[in-house]
């Protein structure tokens, strides 16, 4: 028996994650898509599909048969919605998947931490651009200390549904946080740009990494293993172009703001997801990249139950 899931939201991420259940797992079934529009493109595809739905957001999802029946939820809303949604979750006891940046749940990155929070009774994805890199930086932080990283995530302005520009600024604080909090930076910075460009390009992220002197190769290393477990879950995540390095105050320590005066590594990363297209083109990984996540870490979730 499948384990019977609900998404809330029924924009870009929602309908994707609807679909890429349908076609790729065999451990969760979706039972509804919830949304507050009768007219979306969301709710229409779950009907053709065959799942159910409701366009009274989740107190109409509460007034449902199935809802009894559902162990896990999947908000794919905005940061703002989630803190009504997480008290509902609460009150019938329903775990929650949070793929807004709301990061009321502890973060979780399935390459990092997949196992150190199921349990929680929300469960927070971070961000699109988080997912992205935070795993480059805790490779990093597996072979030196990482004092200081910074991430750039560009990705296609026609990816960018409604949700995602109603939570850019939550984004770029609560990604700043994950590379502090899972990718252990002492300090993290995050910027996202909306690119406009026609045709739209797929997801680039940059990532910078201040940390203490350490074998480059040991690095390099460590940074392609990781890229191999995203792509576990993640098959068109890849490195853009070669690691690359600087060493920084071997003579005449440089001073960086917040951190004093520095001396060790920089380390720069380029990487490019491409999606796998179950709903949207294969530009926006930014969804793929969520979506696949929040897949894999409900799976290991009901996994791991099953095995207790």
């Amino acid at each position: 028996m499948k384990t019977k899931v609900a998404i809330i939201g029924s924009g870009n991420i929602g309908t994707d994650l609807m679909i890429k259940i349908l076609r790729t797992s065999k451990i969760l079934e979706v039972t509804v898509l919830v949304g507050i529009d009768s007219n979306s493109d969301g709710i229409a595809r779950a009907k053709k599909m065959g799942v159910g739905t409701t366009d009274k957001g989740i107190d109409g999802l509460v007034g449902m048969k199935e809802f009894k029946h559902i162990e896990i939820l999947f908000d794919a809303t905005s940061a703002k919605a989630h803190t009504y949604h997480d008290t509902v979750a609460r009150k019938y006891g329903k775990q929650i998947i949070d793929m807004t940046p709301a990061a009321i749940g502890p973060y979780v990155v399935p390459v990092v931490n997949i196992d150190q929070h199921l349990n929680a009774p929300n469960i927070n994805m971070v961000s699109c651009g988080g997912q992205a890199t935070i795993p480059m930086v805790e490779a990093v932080q597996r072979v030196a200390k990482v004092h200081y990283a910074e991430i750039v995530a560009s990705i296609a302005s026609k990816s960018a549904g409604p949700g995602t520009r109603a939570n850019i600024d939550e984004f770029t604080v609560t990604t700043a946080t994950g590379l502090e909090a899972v990718g252990g930076a002492d300090r993290g910075k995050a910027i996202i740009v909306l690119n406009p460009a026609d045709p739209p390009v797929m997801m680039r992220n940059t990532v910078y990494t201040l940390s203490d002197n350490a074998d480059k190769g040991a690095v390099i290393e460590s940074i392609n293993k990781q890229v191999e477990e995203v792509q576990s879950y993640v098959p068109g995540y890849r490195l853009k172009q070669n690691v690359q390095f600087e060493r920084i105050g071997d003579n005449t320590p440089v001073k960086i703001p917040g951190l004093g005066e520095f001396v060790g590594l920089k380390t720069s990363v380029f990487l490019e997801v491409e999606g796998a297209a179950h709903y949207l083109p294969s530009y926006a990984g930014n969804l793929d990249i969520m979506t696949s996540a929040a897949l894999k870490t409900a799976e290991r979730l009901i996994q791991l139950k099953k095995a207790a």
